[in-house]
């Protein structure tokens, strides 16, 4: 092992013998941890939350607009279950534009059956004189026979349409009341009512762009909130699967959501067989079998008999030397073949070459899963000599860093595969592109050579040392985690800053560094009695 660890700079550089000494950065780094937010900033909506958290941000629009039920409810679904947004269209447009782009019309006198209708009505639709009784009108003024209305729901629900079903009227975009739906449609189909209301609670994650479902595979039936307008974030659901609240696939950052998609079709795809083909078969001019060279001769007999050259693929006869093959020339170059091999060649070579280290640091991530036991158990014999100390938490704490920075330096692979190559050829000239190609390789270089030696301290038997050595240990390790830190910090800068902040045609964007990783999402907590503020309610009555 070097006696000194590798970065860049001066700043960044520091050997064994200035940290046993430096004990103002090791006062830092026991405080490190303390400075950084806690506070979760996504939410975790179970089966048993979801029904409360929808009726929180009903209750908010109920209170600020003084509306029924299904009204605010209607206003959320049209705009996506945002009430910020449906309060800022209120002051910017006001109210009557913010209910006629929802559907809703507000009507102030309930009993408008009674007052209008004589003993029987003509139905607009079936044409038939019904009696008042079996008669129903919605906020919106129109009014059709019961029969005609629950055909009209029950055909909406099954197609998929419940959350916003319009009134039959020609040409009238308001939304029917949920409470008649569920009425009409349960005396018709008691199944069908319920599957009706199950839509309208799940309209809470399908139509809000700040909620949506865990993808855990079997699901484990939780949802996750984003609080935070940035929605391009790593979530961990209360189940351990972390994801990309963005593409919904596994923690892929610092890979944009777009280059993971094809990085996972590239390790998928059968195209990279089709290279290896390419490069190392040729088919046979008779049965068109393929045929793989295992030696030296260029003269290739197929398993039907027939040899061909293996230089041009043109058949031939079996006499030949170790110079050429009998009655037949090839030497004539043939540009576009050659040239198309060649590039077949390095897009193989390339891809494995970026291929091996993403997996071989994710195996390493795997293998190294298992140091979490063996740690915990050098912290209970540790724990058991009863030594001066009693934190060790700097001992998990490196374990947890090494962890994190071997998952970044895994997907900083496929992203380079991708920043780098084909994909955004036309963003950068040659020039350019080897610049910055040399300054992502320096400081992915800097964090890979740190994290392997953060990896062999963590797996040093410190249960056996002395308690001299131990407090050696625990200034190297705490010192080489902040440092790792850091340098994962700045790879993640020089992507969002120096890579893809300067793409012009196209737009890729990644998920901003975490120190603490992954944020774990908190199991969600609905109070109504702070839902709606005094402002809100304010806001509401002074705007016409």
């Amino acid at each position: 092992m070097e006696d000194d660890y590798y970065v860049s700079s001066d700043d960044d550089y520091y050997d064994e013998d200035d940290d046993r000494n430096n004990m103002e950065l090791l006062e830092y780094v026991e405080n490190y941890e303390s400075l950084r937010p806690e506070a979760p900033t996504s939410k975790v909506i179970s089966k048993e939350s979801l029904l409360a958290a929808q009726r929180d941000d009903l209750q908010r629009v109920m209170d600020v607009l003084s509306l029924k039920e299904y009204h605010a409810r209607t206003l959320l679904i049209h705009y996506r279950w945002d009430v910020d947004k449906v309060l800022a269209v209120l002051v910017e447009r006001g109210r009557d534009r913010l209910y006629a782009e929802a559907g809703v019309t507000v009507v102030e006198d309930d009993n408008l059956v009674s007052s209008q209708f004589s003993s029987e009505v003509m139905c607009g639709i079936c044409m038939d004189e019904i009696p008042s009784d079996q008669v129903t009108i919605m906020d919106c003024g129109h009014y059709f026979c019961n029969d005609c209305w629950t055909e009209h729901f029950i055909v909406k629900i099954n197609d998929g349409q419940s959350r916003r079903i319009k009134c039959m009227a020609h040409k009238c975009n308001a939304i029917c009341d949920e409470a008649i739906i569920r009425n009409l449609v349960s005396a018709r189909n008691p199944n069908l009512a319920e599957k009706f209301e199950r839509f309208l609670l799940e309209s809470y994650i399908e139509d809000n762009r700040k909620v949506k479902w865990c993808p855990s595979v079997p699901h484990c039936g939780n949802a996750i909130r984003i609080e935070e307008d940035e929605l391009l974030c790593e979530v961990e659901c209360a189940c351990g699967l972390q994801f990309c609240f963005k593409c919904l696939s596994k923690a892929h950052s610092p890979c944009s959501c777009r280059m993971w998609e094809l990085w996972c079709q590239k390790c998928q795809d059968e195209s990279v067989t089709v290279n290896y083909i390419a490069v190392n078969t040729k088919p046979c001019p008779k049965c068109y079998k393929l045929v793989e060279k295992n030696g030296g001769c260029n003269l290739v007999i197929c398993v039907c008999g027939q040899p061909f050259c293996w230089l041009c693929g043109a058949p031939t006869g079996s006499d030949h030397t170790w110079d050429s093959i009998a009655g037949h020339s090839c030497g004539r170059f043939k540009e576009d073949e050659d040239m198309k091999l060649e590039l077949a060649k390095r897009d193989l070579f390339r891809y494995t070459h970026y291929f091996n280290r993403y997996q071989a640091h994710t195996d390493s991530l795997k293998l190294e899963s298992a140091l979490k036991k063996s740690i915990q158990a050098k912290i209970s014999r540790l724990e058991e000599k009863e030594l001066m100390f009693k934190d060790l938490s700097w001992a998990t704490k490196a374990l947890y860093r090494l962890f994190r920075s071997r998952q970044i330096i895994s997907y900083s692979y496929p992203f380079a595969y991708h920043m780098f190559g084909d994909l955004l050829e036309n963003e950068m000239t040659v020039e350019e592109r080897t610049i910055k190609q040399n300054l992502f390789e320096d400081q992915q270089q800097q964090l890979e050579a740190n994290m392997e030696k953060l990896s062999l301290f963590t797996e040093e038997p410190f249960h056996e040392y002395e308690h001299e050595q131990i407090m050696e240990l625990r200034m190297r390790i705490l010192n080489l985690s902040t440092l790792t830190d850091k340098l994962c910090e700045k790879l993640y800068d020089c992507i969002e800053n120096d890579l893809l902040g300067s793409l012009q045609r196209t737009r890729h964007s990644i998920a901003p560094y975490n120190s603490n990783g992954v944020e774990k999402a908190s199991e969600l907590t609905v109070s109504r009695d702070t839902t709606t503020s005094n402002s809100e309610i304010d806001l509401a009555t002074n705007v016409d």
